[in-house]
């Protein structure tokens, strides 16, 4: 077996160290041309005068070198952005890394299709011109999905006395069925309330709490 000597192991050496200078140098002057040529082209873009755009965003005429007096540089909305990009002071149409990402994770966590078969929350007798509900707010109990309570704006009660625009539908079934919270009067339980329904489940007491708009609170 052969053995290189000391000296044409050195010799190598220097000649690859002196190759990776080269190389760093050669890198550092591209950099610092180009850093140069991109501050000559900025410098050239905020005095520009825009003449030729297409953008509705972006009007003719307009004096680049005016951006920090406008105060164009501090606004967050999409005529100054487009100003921005239009005079060379701020980069266009490159997502982030970060949203690319993001994005990725939402479609694939996302569901293949939203929700199932309507389900109807309203049971009992309507009477009309009594027949509205609206403004939904759903909850399920954490330690049994399949209980789920629905509150919502229910006018069958509107004429009652004292008033009561509020009604609640619960499911025991993981929602493929609901019956609708009904007194033995067939008013909802909900008496002197004017709706805007939040529906909670405490789970410490393991209790179901409806809140609405209580006339008796004042309002």
């Amino acid at each position: 077996m052969k053995k290189k000597s000391a000296s044409q192991s050195a010799f190598f050496n220097l000649r690859v160290l002196i190759g990776l200078f080269v190389v760093l140098a050669g890198v550092f002057l591209a950099l610092a041309g180009f850093g140069a040529f991109s501050a000559l082209a900025q410098a050239q873009q905020k005095n520009k005068i825009i003449t030729d755009s297409k953008n509705p965003l972006v009007p003719n005429g307009f004096d680049c070198s005016k951006i920090h007096e406008l105060g164009i540089d501090k606004q967050d909305n999409m005529r100054a952005g487009a100003i921005m990009i239009a005079c060379g002071q701020a980069r266009g149409g490159f997502p982030s890394v970060f949203e690319t990402v993001s994005q990725a994770i939402q479609k694939t966590l996302a569901p293949l299709a939203y929700g199932a078969a309507d389900v109807d929350l309203i049971t009992g007798a309507e009477t009309f011109p009594n027949v509205t509900q609206s403004e939904t707010f759903s909850w399920a109990n954490p330690d049994n999905p399949n209980e789920i309570v629905v509150a919502y704006n229910d006018s069958r009660s509107i004429n009652a006395n004292p008033i009561n625009i509020s009604g609640a539908s619960v499911s025991t079934d993981g929602g493929s069925t609901f019956v609708r919270l009904t007194k033995s009067n067939g008013q909802s339980p909900f008496s002197n309330t004017l709706g805007d329904p939040v529906a909670l489940f405490n789970k410490p007491t393991q209790t179901w709490f409806a809140v609405f708009i209580d006339l008796a609170c004042g309002g």
